[in-house]
């Protein structure tokens, strides 16, 4: 498949078959910009293009930009069944690059596996869920520990309706590291209120989701 014009470097391209060669059900990429601006957005396009011409069961399309929204490329991951999409609230806010690819990775798994990337108790805890929990976990292309969270985040969202997750960029849009006052990275927002530094487990994780829903 060496024919392909790819975004990667050599060895990563190399590996990635073992992420993607076996995934259970399709998944699709949808890609919010626009390619004729160059740029993250161009580059966004020609990364899923890639993924898509090289994988069967991994599709792409590409969305103009929304209005009144600032920050591009976005990249949906979404299960795909025939003609039907199912759209769990998993987002990539920026484009994915040096580590983030390997949360690109996590987020079509996540999809693909039903969420099954999470322990059982998770899964179960989710669904008891009493009120809806946006996640934003704000890390950068040479963030390893990043890529670790946002495995957490994009489960969960897979694994219960009433959750979203969103990595952001944060080396690519600075204004949201001064909105909240970063200082560590990755760093976790949970419902706009909810701050946490560094790397977290699941249970530590939905310890605050439950702090961040419950009445009051």
């Amino acid at each position: 498949m060496s024919e392909i014009e790819h975004p990667f470097d050599a060895e990563t391209w190399e590996q990635l078959p073992a992420f993607f060669e076996n995934l259970p059900e399709p998944v699709q990429l949808t890609v919010w910009g626009d390619e004729t601006a160059g740029g993250n957005e161009r580059e966004a396009a020609r990364l899923c293009r890639a993924l898509a011409d090289r994988f069967e069961q991994i599709s792409w399309r590409m969305l103009p930009r929304r209005v009144n929204y600032p920050y591009y490329p976005v990249i949906g991951v979404m299960g795909r069944s025939g003609d039907e999409e199912t759209d769990y609230g998993v987002r990539i806010i920026g484009l994915p690059a040096g580590y983030q690819l390997t949360s690109l990775i996590t987020a079509v798994q996540a999809v693909s596996f039903h969420g099954q990337t999470l322990e059982p108790l998770t899964r179960i805890k989710l669904r008891q869920l009493p009120a809806p929990v946006n996640l934003e976990v704000v890390t950068a292309a040479d963030n390893e520990a990043g890529a670790l969270v946002a495995k957490i985040a994009f489960g969960m969202a897979v694994n219960s309706p009433l959750v979203r997750a969103f990595l952001i960029m944060g080396d690519l849009f600075n204004e949201v590291v001064l909105r909240y006052s970063i200082n560590y990275l990755p760093h976790t927002i949970i419902n706009g209120r909810i701050h946490l530094e560094g790397v977290v487990d699941e249970e530590t994780m939905l310890k605050h989701i439950a702090k961040a829903v419950r009445p009051g």
